[in-house]
C-alpha cells in the first residue's frame, strides 16, 4: 500500500491487528502524541501514555476512550527536562511496566526563549534530545525483538547541525531556530546510531511529521515566526496538515513492514526521505543528519553529557 502526505493515522494502520503490543509515547497528552495513542489503541495496542501532568493525561485518555472504548490505555508521569523525572519514570518502568514494542519519542518543544534545563542544558537540546535518550537507553531492554524505537525529528534539522563543543551556546549567540535545528538533528542522529546498536534484532527510525498546528509552536513569537517564514523558498508557504496527517508517519514507522531493510532511516510523509543539501527543497534529510560517523559521535558526547 502506498501513503501520501495526505494520509491519515487510521489509514495507515487499516488491516493491522497490534493486539498483545505495547507501545510508550512520550508527550502523549495532547497533538500528535494523543492522536498517535488513539490510533495504536483503536487497533488493539496497549498504550503507555509518558505525560508531564497528570490532569492533562487523564483528560486525553477520556478523549480517547469517547471513540475508542475499549482502549487499554494507562499514564506515567516524566519531565524530560529533569534527569531525576526522567531517571525515576525509567526505574518505575523498569519494575513493573513490563515489554514493549513500540518506543515513541515524540515529545518536543519548538524555538523557545533561551532557557535551561533542571540540569543545566539548553532547553531545547535537554528536553527534545537528552531527556529522550536518558529515558529511551535504559528501557531497551524492556524492547522486544522486532519492536521499533521512533524519534520524532523535524524539517527543522535543516535550520542546523548539533555542535557537540558548545551545546548551550556558551560561545555562540543563542538563537531559537538555530537550537531548535540542532535537536532535531540529534534526533535523527540518535536514531541512526541506536538502529546500528540495536543489531537488527529491533530498529529505530527517525521522523518528519510535516507542518502541523499543536501546542508545540506555543513559543512562537511575531519574531521567530517572520524568521522561519524568511527561509522559505520565495512564493511558497508553509504546507500544513491535520493532526491525523501528521499522526500518520509516525504510526507508518511503527509498522510498515518494508521498513525493515531502511533502519536508522529519517521518514517523511509515509515513506523514506532522499539526501539532499539543496537548500531550496521542501522535502529530503541534511547529509550531516544522516552521517554514521557524527551519529556515532553524538552519542559518545551524549554519553558523556550524562555522566555529568
Amino acid at each position: 500500500m502506498v501513503f501520501t502526505a495526505a494520509s491519515t493515522a487510521d489509514e495507515v494502520l487499516a488491516g493491522h491487528d497490534l493486539a498483545g503490543r505495547r507501545a510508550l509515547i512520550t508527550g502523549a497528552s495532547t497533538g500528535l502524541g494523543e492522536e498517535t495513542a488513539r490510533a495504536l489503541a483503536a487497533r488493539g495496542a496497549e498504550v503507555v501514555m509518558a505525560v508531564r501532568d497528570p490532569a492533562r493525561g487523564a483528560a486525553a485518555i477520556d478523549r480517547i476512550r469517547a471513540t475508542v472504548p475499549d482502549a487499554i490505555l494507562s499514564q506515567r508521569v516524566v519531565a524530560l527536562d529533569s534527569l531525576v523525572s526522567v531517571r525515576a519514570f525509567t526505574a518505575a518502568h523498569l519494575d513493573d511496566g513490563g515489554p514493549v514494542d513500540l518506543l515513541i519519542a515524540n515529545a518536543g518543544i519548538m524555538a523557545c526563549p533561551r532557557r535551561s534545563t533542571v540540569d543545566g542544558w539548553e532547553l531545547q537540546l535537554g528536553t527534545n534530545h537528552i531527556g529522550h535518550v536518558a529515558l529511551v537507553v535504559p528501557l531497551l531492554p524492556m524492547l522486544r525483538d522486532g519492536g521499533r524505537v521512533i524519534a520524532l525529528s523535524s524539517a527543522g534539522h535543516r535550520f542546523s547541525d548539533v555542535d557537540l563543543d558548545d551545546p548551550n551556546f556558551e560561545r555562540s549567540e543563542y538563537e531559537p531556530w538555530v537550537a531548535y535545528g540542532r535537536s532535531k538533528t540529534a534526533n535523527a542522529l540518535f536514531a541512526l546510531e541506536l538502529d546500528r546498536r540495536l543489531g537488527g534484532r529491533a530498529h529505530a527510525y527517525s521522523v518528519h511529521p510535516g507542518g502541523i498546528m499543536t501546542e508545540l509552536g506555543r513559543h512562537l513569537t511575531e519574531e521567530t515566526l517572520a524568521t522561519l517564514m524568511a527561509q522559505m523558498p520565495e512564493g511558497r508557504g508553509m504546507e500544513w496538515k491535520t493532526i491525523p496527517q501528521g499522526a500518520a508517519t509516525t504510526c507508518w514507522a511503527a509498522t510498515a513492514p518494508e521498513l525493515e531493510a531502511h533502519g536508522g532511516a529519517y521518514l517523511e510523509d509515509c515513506s523514506v526521505a532522499v539526501r539532499t543539501d539543496d537548500p531550496l527543497s521542501r522535502t529530503g534529510v541534511r547529509d550531516y543528519a544522516s552521517d554514521p560517523d557524527r551519529a556515532a559521535a553524538l552519542w559518545t558526547r551524549t554519553e558523556e553529557w550524562l555522566a555529568g
